[in-house]
């Protein structure tokens, strides 16, 4: 089959779920435009970091913190069956914009594209990814940690760099960067906590994006879903707060 580009697709909301027939495969194409995407990432301040979770309880997950304000969400997609809890989530959720994180290569870029991931995070600079999500008009947030690797994504088109592993260098690695890079719009990852989080905003990150501290394992394991929100709504108020 060959690949398949989405023309036809607007690609705008609040369109309703698209069909397009590539050869013998009907491909559904659920989501916003990129600019839309980009904006609600920014608008929010927060994207919450689903990893590993059991298919079964993804659709409750993703409602527990959408309810805390928390409408950006990535799947990684080392997640098993992480393609198709995208496309189940993009179908069922349409006031959530549902992306993909830990992305490699090109292939998975487009696997998780043509499931309808709205958005693209990624641990490395990997050009081959960044001119996947370019040409197909998916927002990716390239993982960097030096000026060097900022500049690198920034100029092969990233739209974020999402600063990775951010515990490793606190916040004071975001105004380090900006300082001779004030383009570049970070996004810490890796490590945010409530305790850490008013100092990356402080610092000038753009979003941060928060795994544990919001997507709690054991809250998920014994169904108390409402810490998430709860969480969730913790840290939509102080991104509200310190931005």
């Amino acid at each position: 089959m060959a690949d398949a580009d989405c023309r036809g697709c607007p690609r705008q909301p609040p369109d309703p779920i698209t069909e397009v027939m590539y050869g013998n495969t009907v491909w559904t194409c659920i989501g916003m435009s990129e600019v839309a995407a980009r904006e609600r990432i920014l608008e929010t301040g927060i994207v919450a970091i689903i990893r590993g979770i059991e298919p079964d309880v993804c659709s409750e997950v993703v409602d527990a913190i959408a309810a805390g304000g928390v409408d950006t969400i990535e799947i990684t997609a080392n997640t098993p069956g992480a393609v198709e809890m995208i496309r189940r989530l993009s179908a069922e959720h349409d006031d959530v914009a549902i992306g993909a994180g830990t992305v490699l290569d090109a292939e998975t870029a487009r696997a998780v594209q043509l499931a309808g991931a709205e958005f693209v995070v990624t641990p490395t600079v990997n050009a081959d990814v960044i001119e996947t999500c370019n040409r197909y008009g998916t927002p990716i947030a390239t993982g960097v940690m030096t000026p060097t690797e900022a500049l690198t994504a920034t100029e092969a088109g990233a739209d974020f760099c999402k600063l990775f592993p951010a515990s490793t260098v606190g916040p004071e690695q975001v105004s380090a960067i900006n300082g001779p890079l004030p383009q570049v719009p970070l996004i810490p990852t890796g490590g945010v906590s409530l305790d850490n989080a008013a100092a990356f905003f402080d610092a000038g990150a753009v979003a941060l994006d928060v795994g544990s501290a919001i997507v709690d394992g054991d809250a998920i394991d014994d169904g108390e879903f409402g810490e998430l929100t709860e969480a969730a709504s913790e840290f939509t108020a102080l991104a509200e707060t310190h931005r």
